[in-house]
């Protein structure tokens, strides 16, 4: 793993990078996977194709902790899936949870599955930040 900001080599267990001290999957100067420059608008890595994963313009990247909780704690009325943009799937989830009552359910796997990684992502494709 290489650090997206000055393109050392880093341990993919650090937390920051020990060569310029910024947090891991931070910056767009070069490519996570193999450490080739890159252009910070660029989608894919030209040198080994690895999706970059940049932010799109006007795009905040949202909170994985507070959608994870929205989810466990209000997840029947799909308030962490407004929040991560996914509004058809919220507005399923409240009428689940009103005609069936397996709303709630829903969303607190949902929730549980944010907080631990395996839902990583907001309706327009940027990460969720830790």
């Amino acid at each position: 793993m290489f650090c997206k900001n000055c393109g050392k080599e880093i341990d993919p267990a650090a937390s920051v990078c020990l060569g310029c001290g910024v947090k891991v999957g931070d910056g767009t100067n070069f490519c996570q996977n193999c450490g080739s420059p890159v252009d910070p608008n660029a989608a894919v890595c030209v040198n080994c194709g690895y999706a970059l994963n940049n932010v799109p313009a006007g795009s905040a990247r949202k909170s994985k902790l507070a959608a994870g909780l929205l989810g466990i704690f209000l997840g029947g009325f799909g308030i962490h899936n407004f929040y991560l943009g996914y509004t058809g799937k919220a507005i399923a989830q409240i009428i689940t949870n009103f005609c069936f009552g397996i709303g709630a359910i829903w969303g607190f796997i949902e929730g549980i599955l944010i907080l631990c990684g395996k839902i990583n992502k907001d309706a327009k494709g940027v990460p969720l930040d830790e």
